[in-house]
């Protein structure tokens, strides 16, 4: 009997409230600033430059993004790599991460400055970071005589990408996690998540847009750029903006989350994870399809240049008219959050909806493509259809899903007060990390599966076979439906809704006023408090 009531306080030792948390400190310690948290919860308090400049460096991420979605046609095609190399070189930054991210989690986690926490690692991590991934681009115009496979330009990738990997984790978790540590406003983080789409979102479209174009009007010969300058200028423009985005929502935006001075042990925070369960539904539901991945092939390309086009309408231009209605509605549907906030109760009711509708619409578009592929002019409709149907939901969704994404972090301040998003990370990296071998071994798996041979010219039909063509359009569409599924699977058990997630939120600024009014570190946090303060008096 002793042993089980031994096992039973470890287990509510481990997945219980902190001591020092909001949700465990007295109600008579946290009322004396009720009325002042009710003000902040409700309070926006976000400059215009404090909501644009996250913008701009979510543009430069998406931008960036998007490009890195042609890195191995880039690899494949322009440096002339073969993928064997490109494999090895991955699993080798892989180990790489297991060691790096981690240090660089707990790092981040114990770093308090007069700055802030994240705003540090911002200023001095953006800048090398998209640097480097600036010369990655730019390789093609440094070995354009090289020969196939010459070990200078694998040499290149490998360091490249060493050096991108090291400041992609030194300042990627702080970028991710700045606006929640802005403020506490709901309405804020929104209006900033909107703007964080409709200016991210547009940037990435245009890469989707023109980069294919480009490549099939060189192929036919309708215009002349090579492939090494095109990916040079977007990765030139894109790290420009990133550059300055980054510098300046680190110099301009103010961190106004209070922290207490110290951070809990390494050992004990490590554990924190076990105390979100809804961050460990996410975790769980997400890595367990991590390891399903398409094989990193350009298939959205092959698919436009040799399934939607033919002899004699290229390729871009057939898929320009399949995705025109998407990329109309999808800027279109950010009009549409005001509809559906009024609509669903709640985040929650919206994102399992809107997600629900997402993977509605591929099952859809892949039962009536997939087995009529050969039929250019149909598929081609019904793709057009179902991308509109799909893109009418784009804006609401993503600003919903964030919203919830920065509500499950607070309630892991709620319930340890501390805010161990780099600790918590490193769970998710090393995951992540443990997997990548084998999400490497099925997307190889996935590209002989498939028949495509990646060394014939990117024509109409050049692989000469339905079946082959069947298994790419399933590539390119059908795979990823899987993990959307499984992804929706924890938003059905999340209950922080309604008047709980209200009184998290009075809890969690009760708490964070008691640490300002005692420590007095957080010139932001004090700020904001006395403007609400004499708004009252």
């Amino acid at each position: 009997m002793a042993e089980d009531k031994n096992n039973k306080s470890f287990v509510e030792g481990v997945f219980s409230a902190e001591d020092n948390s909001a949700a465990n400190i007295s109600e008579q310690k946290l009322n004396k600033y009720s009325g002042l948290a009710t003000r902040m919860f409700h309070t926006g308090v976000l400059s215009p430059g404090e909501m644009a400049f996250p913008a701009i460096s979510d543009l430069a991420t998406k931008l960036m993004s998007a490009l890195d979605n042609y890195r191995m046609l880039y690899f494949v095609k322009v440096l002339k790599i073969d993928l064997t190399y490109i494999v090895i070189i991955d699993m080798l930054i892989s180990i790489y991460n297991t060691l790096n991210d981690p240090l660089m989690g707990a790092l981040y986690d114990r770093t308090r400055t007069r700055w802030g926490k994240a705003r540090p690692y911002i200023l001095l991590g953006a800048a090398p970071f998209y640097l480097s991934t600036v010369i990655l681009y730019c390789g093609g115009l440094f070995f354009g005589t090289a020969t196939a496979n010459d070990p200078k330009k694998i040499a290149f990738v490998f360091l490249m990408l060493f050096v991108q990997e090291t400041f992609s984790t030194i300042y990627g978790i702080p970028r991710m996690h700045m606006l929640s540590m802005q403020t506490v406003n709901p309405s804020d983080r929104i209006a900033v998540g909107l703007l964080q789409q409709y200016i991210g979102g547009t940037g990435a479209g245009i890469i989707y847009m023109f980069f294919a174009p480009i490549i099939d009007f060189t192929e036919h010969g309708y215009i002349n750029v090579s492939m090494s300058m095109m990916y040079a200028v977007v990765a030139i423009f894109a790290g420009s903006v990133g550059v300055i985005g980054n510098m300046s929502m680190a110099i301009r935006c103010k961190e106004r989350i209070m922290l207490q001075p110290k951070p809990a042990p390494l050992t004990k925070s490590l554990f924190y994870m076990l105390k979100n369960k809804y961050l460990l539904r996410n975790t769980i539901a997400n890595y367990s399809t991590m390891w399903i991945n398409s094989g990193g092939y350009s298939w959205d390309v092959t698919t436009h240049l040799e399934i939607f086009g033919s002899d004699k309408v290229p390729g871009s231009i057939a898929n320009f008219f399949v995705e025109l209605g998407q990329n109309i509605v999808n800027p279109l549907s950010l009009t549409f959050i005001p509809k559906f906030q009024k609509l669903f109760k709640n985040n929650r009711s919206a994102i399992i909806t809107l997600r629900l509708w997402d993977l509605l619409t591929k099952v859809v578009m892949c039962v009536l493509t997939i087995p009529f592929v050969d039929k250019r002019l149909f598929i081609c409709i019904v793709s057009f259809i179902c991308l509109t149907v799909d893109a009418a939901n784009n804006g609401p969704a993503s600003v919903f899903e964030a919203e919830v994404g920065r509500e499950i972090n607070d309630y892991t301040e709620y319930m340890t007060g501390e805010r161990p998003d780099g600790t918590i990370g490193i769970f998710a990296q090393l995951l992540g990390e443990l997997i990548r071998p084998i999400r490497t071994a099925f997307g190889l798996a996935m590209i002989k599966w498939s028949g495509y041979d990646t060394t014939l010219p990117q024509r109409p039909w050049a692989q000469g076979s339905k079946i082959i063509y069947q298994k790419v359009f399933f590539l390119y569409r059908g795979l990823g439906t899987i993990s959307t599924f499984v992804n929706i699977i924890p938003y059905f058990f999340y209950d922080l809704v309604g008047e709980k997630r209200e009184k998290m939120y009075i809890a969690l600024n009760e708490r964070r006023a008691l640490l300002a009014k005692e420590d007095k570190t957080n010139e932001a946090l004090e700020e904001l408090i006395s403007s609400i303060s004499e708004e009252t008096t």
